[in-house]
């Protein structure tokens, strides 16, 4: 009998042992995982993207850049400009120091072509309708010939030419980059340092008249662009001219005068910046 509670003593104690064997193993377990979650390695934080500053590069097409032209736009151009007189319908009457003025038939006056720097300064008052202002000065030089003027051919003498220009125009590609347009306005020329030929004093009155052109801006980059245009000026010039020696056949104090459309075209391009 008593080995035989002996023997059941030592059963109970072994089931004891294995019990708390498990029970510690299980206990065990998850402080084995969180400590391979604590001690897992820790991912280096990936630095973010520096924040865009805003600012856009005078040459640059930029996300906050207006595509074409429209309402509010003010435009400085500078361009090259051709003027090129077309001398239509010339009368000249000439006479001597004390005879009276006689038209010279079949002659004519002519005005040399001229090419200069222009500035031009354009405001839109609609996304359709700009008005814009063109300035320069040009130096041309003035000759009369006909078979009635002695040699064939007289050299007058040359005048400065400011022609301001004032054009509303329409355009019909508001917001494009390729805006073409056509245009109407009015221009006034007043002719300035005039010299005359041979001792000849040479004047001219003040005049003016209407105008139209038609023309192109293309957006290049950023605020930038490209303009061409051609413009049609209808005006009529009235000169004359005294004193001096006409030429060798005509004698000192002899007078000329002359009337003629000079009705220029005006051939320009150039590279504008919008503000």
């Amino acid at each position: 009998m008593l080995k035989f509670r002996s023997f059941l003593t030592a059963i109970t104690a072994g089931v004891a042992a294995l019990s708390g064997s498990a029970m510690a193993q299980t206990a065990v377990a998850p402080a084995s995982a969180n400590t391979q979650y604590v001690n897992a390695p820790i991912m280096k934080q990936i630095p973010s993207a520096p924040r865009a500053s805003g600012h856009c590069g005078l040459f640059q097409t930029c996300a906050s850049t207006k595509i074409g032209l429209g309402r509010g736009d003010f435009m400085v151009r500078f361009s090259g400009v051709g003027i090129l007189p077309q001398d239509r319908d010339s009368r000249v009457w000439a006479a001597g120091p004390t005879g009276p003025m006689t038209e010279l038939k079949h002659s004519r006056i002519s005005t040399t072509n001229q090419a200069m720097p222009e500035l031009t300064l354009e405001y839109f008052l609609t996304d359709n309708v700009s008005v814009d202002l063109i300035a320069t000065s040009t130096r041309h030089e003035v000759n009369a010939s006909g078979p009635n003027i002695p040699g064939g051919k007289l050299d007058v003498g040359s005048a400065w030419v400011l022609p301001p220009t004032l054009t509303f125009a329409w355009h019909f590609r508001p917001h494009k980059r390729f805006n073409p347009y056509v245009g109407v306005g009015a221009t006034a020329m007043w002719f300035h340092s005039m010299h005359g030929a041979n001792g000849m004093k040479l004047n001219s009155g003040f005049t003016g008249g209407p105008a139209v052109n038609v023309g192109f801006d293309y957006q290049l980059v950023g605020n930038w662009f490209f303009n061409a245009d051609v413009k049609q000026v209808f005006v009529r010039m009235h000169a004359w001219a005294k004193g001096g020696v006409l030429n060798t056949a005509v004698a000192e104090g002899a007078k000329i005068r002359a009337h003629e459309s000079l009705d220029p075209t005006v051939v320009s391009a150039g590279i504008a910046y919008r503000f």
